[in-house]
């Protein structure tokens, strides 16, 4: 990541632009900002060439990605490397010594589904993609063996100069994008054309990517295979990113390495000891209990180690397995009556109100909010015939 960028904001291209889009930026710009066509932007037009300056030599360009401007004046304390050469610029030459090995093309992000029991085990998947490769029929130069792909117009420069007139000792000229190549520099005849690729340099090329996901992965990690994305003449090839995308599992919900579940028992097993089984994500059955005498109360969590999921890179040890207990109440009448007084004297005493005097007792009922919501409408529908009654509407006046 370079320290700053106001140079490349200047010029308007990214910190991974390549020398050509450089070149290319600055011969825009040039034009534009020129003070023989613009005379009010000569300080504009200094800063420009002084961005491009830096921008296209490497080696300048070194020391500004990783210190700035004070980097880049510390660097240069000693070293004096060639002066820029507009004119070169349009007529040939312009970035000096640009390294292509920290140059790389476009970065491609795929996302791959996966499931819980794919993290927990590891898996191989196979990803199949399409990706451009250099034509290896003409080398990425897109002409024919021995065609010189060189715009003849603009010898290369992708700018063209127009003569506007001439005065005895001054000639005005204009500088415009090459009319023959578009600014490119290159052009290639249509019978020139590399047959394989059509002069596009590049083909296009099915990659099979065999992924491989490690136990203990999680989830949005990403997996990077270097300089297996698009190719392009003289850049390295970009990178893939795989992103795995976990699914959602119907039991089990993952908390860093624990695996968290919700287990729903009766009240026998919350009362007289638990005995329920579990599937595991990695095939296995096991059997979970909790000592006798022990209660277990609705929405209590207990754990049992090392039964979650597998801790990446060091599958050997593993998480816990977090169980979010549910307490399911039997069914009104399960027990006759003449039961339940020797229900009772199985459990602890029970505290007796305290009661006064004189007292009512009353019945619990089920509620039944639609049943509630009808008395209320009939409630007030009555309200408003006693209304209507009490406060009779005034009489219409009749039209002949």
């Amino acid at each position: 990541m370079v320290k700053e960028t106001a140079y490349y904001d200047i010029l308007g291209v990214p910190p991974a632009a390549t020398c050509e889009e450089i070149k290319r930026a600055f011969r825009r710009l040039a034009l534009k900002y020129h003070p023989d066509k613009n005379p009010n932007a000569g300080e504009k037009f200094k800063q420009i060439s002084k961005a491009y300056e830096v921008l296209s030599d490497s080696h300048k360009r070194d020391l500004y990605d990783h210190g700035g401007e004070s980097g880049l004046r510390d660097g240069q304390s000693g070293h004096h490397g060639p002066a820029m050469d507009i004119f070169s610029v349009f007529f040939g030459g312009g970035c000096r010594s640009q390294s292509r090995g920290d140059r790389k093309g476009k970065t491609v992000t795929h996302h791959l589904s996966v499931s819980l029991e794919d993290m927990c085990n590891g898996a191989t998947r196979k990803l199949s993609l399409q990706k451009n490769i250099i034509c290896p029929k003409c080398k990425g130069s897109g002409a024919r063996q021995g065609v010189a792909v060189q715009c003849p117009k603009c010898r290369g420069s992708g700018m063209e100069t127009h003569l506007l007139g001439q005065m005895p000792g001054l000639m005005h000229t204009l500088q415009a994008t090459c009319s023959e190549c578009q600014g490119e520099g290159e052009f290639i005849r249509s019978r020139d054309r590399c047959r394989v690729c059509s002069g596009r340099k590049v083909i296009r090329e099915k990659k099979i990517l065999t992924v491989h996901i490690d136990k203990g992965m999680k989830n949005k990690q990403k997996l990077i295979f270097h300089e297996e994305g698009d190719q392009s003449p003289g850049l390295n090839p970009g990178d893939v990113i795989i992103i795995l995308e976990q699914k959602t599992h119907p039991i089990f919900q993952r908390n860093g390495n624990d695996l968290v579940m919700s287990m729903e028992i009766g009240l026998a097993d919350a009362l007289c000891a638990c005995r329920q089984k579990v599937h595991t994500l990695d095939g296995r059955t096991i059997l979970v209990t909790s000592r006798p005498g022990k209660v277990i109360r609705p929405g209590d969590i207990k754990c049992i180690p090392k039964e979650g999921m597998p801790i990446y890179r060091d599958p050997f040890q593993k998480g816990n397995l977090i169980i979010n207990f549910q307490v399911k109440f039997p069914d009104p009448g399960w027990l006759p009556i003449n039961n339940l007084k020797q229900l009772q004297g199985l459990f602890p005493p029970r505290p007796q109100p305290t009661l006064p005097g004189v007292m009512e007792e009353v019945t619990l009922s089920n509620y039944d909010p639609s049943e509630d919501h009808k008395h209320q409408g009939r409630r007030e529908a009555y309200e408003e015939d006693r209304d209507n009654e009490f406060y009779p509407q005034p009489m219409q006046c009749q039209t002949s």
